[in-house]
């Protein structure tokens, strides 16, 4: 099945053609269904799975390999010996959507590369505003693509949702900058403490707001066959829930650390010798740290999580007589 087949094709939903009358399971939902990884196995796995060459990978050659898993239906741990197997589950994972089987766009896929942009000191307004603006456009364009998508809604309402997400988050997110700039505050709490708390509140803040919709129409849960029996908006707000707390904690982390480093890099002779080596620290620490704590936090929930049937809506409590329920959380 090419990727223009699959498109159209949701977890548990009627695909036509050669496979008309059966049930599709997306690949990507039925590993993760499958794999009841703890946090270490996880990390492992994304560690494979953030590797630079799955955003530059052609649309045949993923095509190709998701040919091997949508005919192979055993293609799961036990085969992972295989090394197109493993090869063809690298890059599936990491660049096919989960619930509308649809290739990521390249720049969206899971990375954090623009990130380092938001520590750039703010020595003038055009160099305050812009890194900002360019991270939380990023975020926030990040959020809408990956987060999940099985429930319907007009482009123009998604469209308006995630500018709103990038306004407020753009403008809650540079009040530090411009306290610092107006009371010229040299304090060790607002130039350090006060602006890494309020990015990582407004990174959280950033993924409640751009996936709202999630809460208000509900994502679709599914059982350990990877079959849609409903949508539900409790799940939605665990969804988003964990992945704002996973957000929350990539970025706020990955500014605490540079600012850590450069406090006592500052008092360093080369420090004091070599102005500009100060930036190339600052920066060299903020990459590092984003490269390590990438995925960590993708790691902290698992990708397709579960939830306990009584604790969801009752209506879909009637349809299965399962305890455990499954959902995609997103990134």
């Amino acid at each position: 099945m090419s990727l223009e087949q699959e498109e159209e094709a949701q977890p548990g939903r009627l695909v036509g053609g050669s496979d008309a009358g059966a049930y599709f399971i997306e690949p990507n939902v039925r590993f993760w269904i499958n794999e009841r990884q703890s946090f270490i196995q996880r990390l492992l796995q994304w560690t494979e799975l953030l590797d630079p060459t799955n955003v530059f990978i052609s649309v045949e050659s993923i095509e190709n390999l998701r040919q091997l898993l949508c005919t192979n239906e055993d293609a799961s741990r036990s085969a992972l010996e295989d090394q197109r197997i493993q090869e063809a589950w690298k890059r599936s994972l990491s660049t096919v959507h989960p619930d509308s089987s649809n290739l990521i766009p390249n720049l969206f896929r899971p990375a954090g590369e623009l990130v380092f942009f938001s520590m750039m000191p703010p020595k003038g307004i055009t160099s305050m505003i812009l890194p900002k603006v360019y991270l939380y456009a990023y975020l926030t364009a990040f959020s809408v693509i990956n987060g999940n998508r099985s429930y319907t809604c007009h482009l123009l309402e998604r469209s308006l949702l995630g500018v709103g997400a990038f306004a407020s988050s753009s403008f809650f997110g540079l009040i530090p900058n411009f306290i610092q700039m107006k009371f010229s505050s040299n304090t060790l709490f607002m130039k350090r403490i006060l602006p890494v708390a309020i990015h990582a509140q407004v990174s959280g803040m950033n993924v409640l707001t751009s996936r709202s919709l999630e809460t208000t129409k509900g994502i679709a849960v599914m059982d350990k066959e990877g079959h849609v029996l409903g949508h539900s908006k409790i799940a939605g707000k665990k969804a988003i829930r964990e992945t704002a707390v996973s957000r929350g904690v990539l970025l706020g982390t990955s500014a605490v650390i540079p600012e850590v480093f450069t406090y006592f890099f500052k008092r360093t002779q080369l420090s004091l010798t070599n102005a500009g080596s100060l930036w190339i620290w600052k920066l060299a620490c903020t990459v590092c740290s984003m490269g390590l704590m990438l995925p960590v936090s993708f790691s902290l929930f698992p990708q397709v999580g579960r939830i306990q049937c009584s604790q969801l809506e009752e209506d879909i409590q009637s349809l299965t007589e399962e305890t455990e329920l499954f959902y995609h959380r997103g990134l």
